[in-house]
């Protein structure tokens, strides 16, 4: 199995930005792509981003495209989530998950909250 652990989340202004951590650890080789998707209460989950871990194409919701930012350190195992001009909407509890490509399903991290006030 896959075990993976989301850091970074906090409480930021609007306007500002964090940055999303998430260490893989088990059978990484099974998973080709790993991703962000959030929740917000009484909302249903949704897609953020998502990065391949060979070649690192991406994918981004409208939402947050020109906003956000995915990467990853293949050889570590890592991923990032750069969140920047976080706006109140963007509040909610931040999922990493690897799988297949381009909707990585297979294994979730914990999450993390993030509260963008006004």
């Amino acid at each position: 199995q896959v075990r993976l652990v989301e850091s970074g989340g906090g409480l930021v202004q609007a306007g500002g930005s964090l940055r999303l951590s998430c260490a893989a650890s088990g059978r990484t080789f099974s998973s080709s792509a790993m991703g962000w998707f959030r929740q917000a209460p009484g909302k249903e989950r949704e897609f953020v981003a998502t990065i391949s871990w060979g070649v690192g194409v991406t994918l981004y919701a409208d939402s947050v495209k020109g906003r956000f930012t995915i990467s990853r350190i293949a050889a570590n195992n890592t991923g990032y989530l750069q969140m920047n001009s976080l706006k109140p909407d963007d509040t909610a509890i931040y999922y990493c998950a690897a799988g297949g490509w381009p909707r990585p399903n297979s294994y979730w991290g914990q999450g993390t909250q993030v509260t963008v006030s006004s």
